[in-house]
C-alpha cells in the first residue's frame, strides 16, 4: 500500500515540476485588479478574483498555483506577491506543490 502512495506523489511531483517557469522573474503579472481565470483553472466557483482584496489574492494563488500550465503561471502570478504570500500560501497547498516550488526557487524556503 504504502508504494503506492509513493508513486502517486512523485508523479504529481513530476507534473508541478514540468510546469514551473524558469525563474520567479517570469512571474509578471500585474499586482492590482481584476483577474479572471479561464475555464480549464477554475471550472467551479468564482472565476473573476480581486487582487486588492487579500482573500481573493490567495485563493487565486491557491488555485493557479494547482490547476495552471506554465503559461497560466506566468500570466497571472506577480514574483513579489508570491514571495510575501507564500509564509501562508505553502500550508494551504499541497505538499506536492510546496516541495517542488521550494526546491526550484531557494527564495520561497523559510
Amino acid at each position: 500500500m504504502h508504494n503506492d502512495h509513493d508513486s502517486v506523489a512523485s508523479l504529481l511531483r513530476a507534473r508541478y515540476k514540468q510546469r514551473l517557469p524558469p525563474s520567479l522573474d517570469e512571474l509578471s503579472r500585474p499586482e492590482h485588479g481584476m483577474v479572471e481565470l479561464p475555464l480549464h483553472i477554475a471550472c467551479s466557483g468564482v472565476r473573476t478574483l480581486d487582487l486588492d482584496r487579500p482573500r481573493q489574492r490567495m485563493s487565486l494563488y491557491r488555485t493557479v498555483l494547482a490547476e495552471g500550465t506554465r503559461d497560466d503561471l506566468c500570466r497571472f502570478l506577480n514574483r513579489d506577491i508570491l514571495l510575501e504570500l507564500w509564509p501562508v500560501l505553502h500550508t494551504l497547498i499541497s505538499t506536492a506543490i510546496k516541495g517542488v516550488w521550494e526546491e526550484a526557487f531557494p527564495e520561497l524556503r523559510p
